[in-house]
């Protein structure tokens, strides 16, 4: 069964209480997302280890309950520079 908006939000959440997530279904089918994920934790961290922290949280769901997720993640220094 496909991971729901509120499912993956729920689960960052949990990992990273400060998380700001935005989710994107790319395909309609609550398989497919995108999300940005802005978190203070993120600050000094390189872009791999800010995802390895996502996907974390995400435990075991990826390429299982979750098919596919296009990930950016930043720190809130970051996005008020984008």
């Amino acid at each position: 069964m496909p991971m729901t908006a509120a499912a993956i939000e729920a689960a960052i959440k949990a990992a990273i209480p400060d998380a700001e997530v935005e989710l994107t279904d790319l395909a309609g089918d609550d398989d497919h997302w995108a999300a940005v994920v802005t978190s203070a934790e993120f600050a000094g961290l390189s872009r791999v280890r800010q995802h390895q922290k996502v996907y974390a949280a995400l435990g075991g769901r990826m390429g299982g309950e979750l098919h596919a997720l296009q990930l950016t993640t930043r720190s809130p220094a970051q996005e008020t520079r984008s």
